[in-house]
C-alpha cells in the first residue's frame, strides 16, 4: 500500500536524522561555532517534527470511521503546523545563542573536522530531503513534502555553514561565525513560517486554484456534449484524498439510471487521470431553457434555442453556484 510506503521512509528518514544530530553536536562540541551549533539546534527540530509527521503519516492512512467519516488525513495539516512552528523556535533560539557568544567573545577549535563532519551530515540531509520531497509531492501528503522541504533547508543552509566555516578559516575572523549563525537563523525561520501558513491553509480549507485547475481542465478536456456545464464546484484536502463537490448540468429528460450513468463518467474519468486520490459527491441538475443556447448536444429533441456558445470550463468559470447558460428568446 502507497501509505505504508510513505510510513517505511519517513521512518528510516527519522533514523537516519537521529544519527545525524549526534553527528553535529559532536562537530559543535569539537569546534565551538555557533555556526554549527545552529545546524545541530535545528536537527533536534528535525528528529522532534519527523517523529510527529511518522505518527501523522499513520493517523492519516487509517481508515475512516463513524466518528471521523472523511478520514484522518487532517492531520497532516497540524503536524506540518507543528514543525512549522518548531523550526521558529529553533531559529530564534539559534540567534539569541549567537548574540551571547558575540559579546563573549568566545573562540573556535578544530574547524577542519567540524568542516567535514556537517557537510557529511548535509549531503545525507539533502538527500533525504529529495526524496521526501518528492514523494509527498507525488502523493499530495503535506507532511512528507513538509518534512522535506525542512530537510532540504537544512541542506542547503548546511551547504552555506560550510563555507562561511571555511571562510572563517582563510580569514581567522572568529566574530564572522556569529554573522553566518544569525543569517541562517533567519532563513530558517522564513522557512517555518512558510511552513507554517501552509498548514493553516489547509486546516482553513483555503482553495487551492493551481489544483482546481488541473482537476477542471481535465474535465474541459474529456467534457461530453451532454454535460452541459458544471457550476458550484468545491474541493476540499484531506491527507491525500482530494474531495470535490460540484453540480452537473444534464438533459432534463434523461432518467434516473441515464442521469447515474453520467455521473459515474465523470466520477470515473477523474480517478483514472488525476493521479491524486479523489472523491466526489455529484448533484445532478436539469437543464432549463437558457442552457440551450451553451448544449452542444446535436440530436436533442427537446431544444428550445439554437446553440450559439461554447463556453470554456476553468477554476472561475465552474465556482459559481448559477447554471451556465444564456438568456431564452
Amino acid at each position: 500500500m502507497p501509505a505504508q510506503r510513505h510510513i517505511r521512509l519517513q521512518a528510516l528518514v527519522l533514523t537516519v536524522g537521529v544519527g545525524l544530530m549526534g553527528v553535529k553536536f559532536m562537530a559543535w562540541r569539537l569546534t565551538h561555532s555557533n555556526t554549527i551549533l545552529s545546524d545541530a539546534l535545528e536537527s533536534i527540530v528535525n528528529v522532534v517534527a519527523g517523529a510527529f509527521a511518522l505518527y501523522s503519516l499513520f493517523l492519516a492512512a487509517k481508515p475512516r470511521d463513524r466518528e471521523h467519516p472523511y478520514g484522518h488525513g487532517k492531520v497532516e495539516f497540524i503536524s506540518a503546523g507543528i514543525e512549522g512552528g518548531l523550526v521558529v523556535l529553533a531559529g530564534g533560539a539559534i540567534i539569541w545563542r549567537a548574540v551571547q557568544a558575540l559579546l563573549s567573545h568566545q573562540q573556535l577549535h578544530d574547524l577542519e573536522t567540524g568542516i567535514l563532519l556537517t557537510g557529511g551530515a548535509g549531503a545525507a540531509n539533502l538527500v533525504m530531503g529529495l526524496a521526501l520531497r518528492a514523494r509527498g509531492r507525488a502523493a499530495r501528503s503535506i507532511t512528507m513534502e513538509a518534512s522535506g522541504t525542512h530537510l532540504l533547508s537544512d541542506a542547503w543552509s548546511t551547504v552555506a555553514m560550510v563555507v562561511g566555516l571555511i571562510l572563517i578559516k582563510l580569514t581567522g575572523l572568529a566574530w564572522l561565525d556569529q554573522f553566518f549563525a544569525i543569517v541562517f537563523a533567519l532563513y530558517i525561520i522564513i522557512t517555518g513560517l512558510r511552513i507554517f501558513r501552509r498548514s493553516v491553509a489547509g486546516i482553513m480549507d483555503e482553495a487551492d486554484l493551481d489544483l482546481a485547475t488541473t482537476v477542471v481542465q481535465l474535465l474541459e478536456e474529456h467534457r461530453r456534449p451532454q454535460w452541459v456545464d458544471v457550476h458550484n464546484f468545491r474541493m476540499i484536502t484531506y491527507g491525500s484524498v482530494l474531495h470535490i463537490d460540484c453540480h452537473v448540468t444534464l438533459p432534463w429528460y434523461y432518467s434516473l439510471e441515464q442521469a447515474h450513468q453520467e455521473i459515474a463518467a465523470v466520477e470515473q474519468l477523474v480517478n483514472e487521470q488525476h493521479p491524486q486520490d479523489v472523491e466526489l459527491f455529484i448533484h445532478m441538475d436539469p437543464c432549463i431553457p437558457r442552457s440551450c443556447g451553451i448544449c452542444q448536444l446535436a440530436n436533442c429533441s427537446e431544444r428550445r434555442a439554437p446553440f450559439s456558445q461554447r463556453i470554456t470550463w476553468t477554476a472561475e468559470s465552474v465556482i459559481g453556484n448559477a447554471k451556465h447558460g444564456v438568456a431564452a428568446p
